[in-house]
């Protein structure tokens, strides 16, 4: 039986579009995994060090994959986009994250579900919410819960329709 999960995808190097296109496309060709569905995709300012603004959405995957599966599928395709990893939030080709899996919660050295930093970033929950207005947050809480502050989505940009998900 398949389960439902929510992915972020975010870029700001090179072909900022077709990175995020790619990443759906690669992550929907894995086994075990298909792409139901995807938000509009935003542009937003970085959070880290000087860099260029990024291009995130939100997709919806069922899977037959454990959680830790869903990493290394993750991770995998991150790697075959030319992800380089460094420095901490630093620029990037493609970023995979696991927002949810289904309503479990994991707290493990290299995989935490929900993702803890999610409910502090309009980049996630702006097109998280598109999806699913009431998603699980970290500490029990709900999307649905959360009155989003205007600095919370400011620099949140509509910036292309949801990415195909065929």
């Amino acid at each position: 039986m398949a389960t439902s999960a929510f992915l972020a995808l975010g870029s700001n190097l090179g072909d900022r579009l077709e990175h995020l296109r790619a990443a759906a496309r690669r992550l929907d060709e894995t086994q075990g995994l298909e792409v139901v569905r995807s938000s509009r995709v935003y542009e937003t300012e970085p959070v880290g060090p000087p860099q260029p603004p990024y291009l995130n959405a939100v997709i919806e995957v069922h899977t037959t994959l454990n959680p830790r599966e869903l990493l290394e599928a993750a991770l995998g395709v991150e790697e075959s986009l030319g992800r380089v990893r460094a420095e901490r939030w630093g620029p990037r080709t493609i970023d995979v994250d696991i927002l949810v899996y289904d309503e479990q919660t994991i707290d493990e050295p290299d995989l935490a579900i929900p993702h803890p930093r999610m409910h502090e970033r309009g980049f996630v929950l702006v097109p998280l919410g598109e999806l699913d207005a009431d998603a699980m947050l970290p500490g029990g809480r709900r999307l649905s819960s959360v009155r989003l502050s205007p600095d919370a989505v400011f620099g949140v940009r509509p910036f292309a329709p949801p990415l195909p998900t065929e």
